[in-house]
């Protein structure tokens, strides 16, 4: 059966140097119109979770929504996806520090850049600040995650650093856990609260 992950596989392999050949065919099959450009795995998470939460069926849209596997790789995708190759429209999410690899990569892809959205310093970020770190604790503990935690806050390094700090350091030093709670911290945003960001860019598409 063909569908949108196995699209998104194939631009992953075509965007990692293999022949991209299956890739066109199955854009016109699945009435691909749209890339949405992600840096990783957690903001994919967390940019599916809302769509479901709206009431959207992106793939049905005809909206592709892939990780790079970082910034750097943001010339290639949009090389390969937008008007100098596929020629889908292409949206974006983006960290405030990488936003200079979004817009290198788009204008040589010759791709407009008023589709990309930037997070102050990350998505993560973002959903702490919209939830308050209270609930984002709360969240931590229904997860399991409460003495993982605590220890966590304990090391040396995190003294002297804000709530909000260690939260956003915590999501990242298991393997997973930044995906996991994309999801998660979507999921407990009331729907008013969702960070600009990633809401305009649901919006865009």
């Amino acid at each position: 059966m063909v569908d949108m992950r196995m699209f998104r596989d194939e631009v992953s392999g075509w965007a990692g140097g293999g022949s991209g050949g299956p890739v066109g065919d199955l854009a016109v099959r699945l009435g691909v119109r749209t890339a949405v450009l992600l840096e990783g795995p957690s903001d994919l998470a967390a940019v599916e979770t809302l769509a479901e939460r709206r009431g959207r069926d992106l793939a049905a849209e005809g909206v592709c929504v892939v990780q790079m596997g970082g910034a750097m790789s943001v010339a290639r995708y949009a090389g390969l996806l937008g008007p100098t190759g596929l020629g889908l429209r292409l949206a974006g999410l983006c960290d405030a520090g990488e936003q200079g690899f979004f817009e290198r990569g788009l204008t040589r892809a010759r791709a407009p850049r008023r589709g990309i959205f930037v997070c102050v310093a990350d998505l993560e970020d973002e959903l702490i600040r919209a939830l308050g770190t209270p609930r984002v604790e709360e969240v931590v503990e229904t997860e399991g995650d409460l003495r993982a935690w605590q220890t966590f806050v304990r090391q040396p390094a995190q003294h002297g650093r804000s709530r909000q700090q260690q939260l956003r350091r915590f999501l990242g030093t298991k393997k997973g856990r930044k995906i996991r709670y994309g999801r998660l911290l979507v999921e407990a945003l009331d729907l008013d609260e969702v960070p600009a960001p990633l809401d305009d860019l649901l919006a865009s598409l």
